[in-house]
């Protein structure tokens, strides 16, 4: 009955085996470049596996060719040429970034008035007025006319309670608590100090003079010194180095200075008075000594490292002023131009969000291992279980 069955159906060209064939290899082609994807696309998904790429790539960017060696010696001519007029272009390129901050110089004068009235209002030197102070948070979009009023008298009410408090109280140290840069060189003994900060302001360099920036810190009088005013002053460079013009990337901060703060008796925290105990070898009596140390504060920030004309610094000078220069620049680039919306933590939620995105990424990663381990029929939970760390005595 099978032979039957056979017979009766049309015999097939073998034209058309060709492709059939044609298209199976064809079917079988695009599940092997569709399987190709998804393993790409679950190894560029491991951690691990990019860290290594990553390590790689490294290594190969600073790694030459040889290529250049073998040039024909002309050839090795051109390329002189050319790096020549890299030179130029780097030349060029300081004078670009003369000209930004000549601008940066410029516009600073445009700003100022604004942040000279911030000021105002923040030490209570001026009262905004109503239309001043009308602002439509997003969260009073959708409020009736009715909850509105509701909720200004509650407002009103608290504030009849309280007492009348002057400007915005505490209004920059309360930004250096919400900055991380910034709250990690705080203390606690810093704290009382900064709520007598009034004002920071950012002066750049006069026209055709080297170019440079000072931070001021303005303060109210207070008992802890006698300035009123403190400065750190970073001094910049824009000109590609003569002994490596292809480093040139821009402005570099070259050195900078501070200011002596004139304390109180008794009230400098950038130092501390601890006792010791002394013995005598011979007789074996005891004294008890008292020597003054450095103690941590955010003060240090006024009184950076010295640079040796030589420009040779140990690695701890190095580090203390990279994280300086790091610090000034956040100050002037950030801080001082958005103060407000780091006091009310807006600046901060903008800048995290790069990094809640990359967080989210990374936990559903996390969770599809997971998902594929618990299929694994093969899978042991055992074999990844970590081994406790060894205890070190330190």
């Amino acid at each position: 009955m099978a032979d039957i069955d056979n017979k009766d159906q049309p015999e097939m060209d073998p034209a058309d085996m060709e492709d059939v064939e044609d298209v199976e290899e064809e079917e079988t082609g695009e599940d092997e470049n569709s399987k190709a994807r998804q393993l790409t696309v679950q190894m560029m998904q491991n951690p691990q596996i990019l860290a290594a790429l990553q390590e790689r790539l490294d290594g190969l960017s600073g790694s030459p060719s040889g290529y250049m060696e073998s040039l024909p010696k002309v050839v090795k001519r051109r390329v002189n040429a050319l790096k020549n007029l890299q030179v130029k272009c780097a030349h060029i390129e300081a004078k670009f970034y003369e000209e930004v901050h000549e601008l940066e110089r410029k516009y600073a004068a445009l700003y100022q008035p604004l942040f000279d009235k911030r000021s105002d209002i923040v030490k209570a030197a001026y009262e905004p007025t109503d239309e001043e102070c009308e602002w439509k948070a997003d969260e009073e979009e959708e409020l009736t006319d009715e909850m509105k009023e509701k909720a200004k008298l509650e407002e009103e009410k608290k504030d009849e309670e309280k007492e009348d408090p002057k400007g915005i109280p505490e209004f920059w140290s309360t930004v250096f608590k919400n900055v991380d840069l910034l709250s990690d060189m705080l203390q606690e003994h810093d704290e009382p100090i900064l709520k007598h900060l009034q004002d920071i302001k950012v002066k750049f360099s006069d026209l055709e003079q080297p170019m440079s920036f000072t931070l001021e810190f303005l303060f109210e009088p207070n008992d802890f010194f006698t300035n009123t005013l403190l400065t750190k002053t970073y001094k910049m460079r824009s000109e590609p180095d003569e002994n490596d013009p292809f480093s040139f990337d821009g402005p570099e901060i070259m050195c900078c200075t501070g200011c002596t703060i004139d304390w109180t008796k008794g009230k400098n925290v950038t130092l501390k008075t601890i006792k010791k105990k002394q013995k005598h070898k011979g007789r074996g009596t005891v004294r008890t000594v008292t020597k003054t140390v450095p103690n941590d504060s955010f003060f240090n920030f006024f009184t950076p490292p010295e640079v040796p004309e030589s420009g040779e610094l140990d690695e701890d000078s190095e580090a203390v002023l990279a994280a300086d220069f790091e610090i000034g620049h956040f100050i002037r680039e950030r801080i001082v131009p958005r103060a407000v919306l780091y006091f009310t933590g807006e600046a901060i939620e903008d800048d995290d969000d790069d990094y809640d995105e990359e967080g989210e990424e990374a936990d559903d990663e996390e969770g599809e291992e997971e998902a594929d381990e618990e299929n694994d029929p093969d899978y042991d939970p055992k074999k990844d279980a970590v081994p406790p760390a060894e205890c070190k005595q330190q």
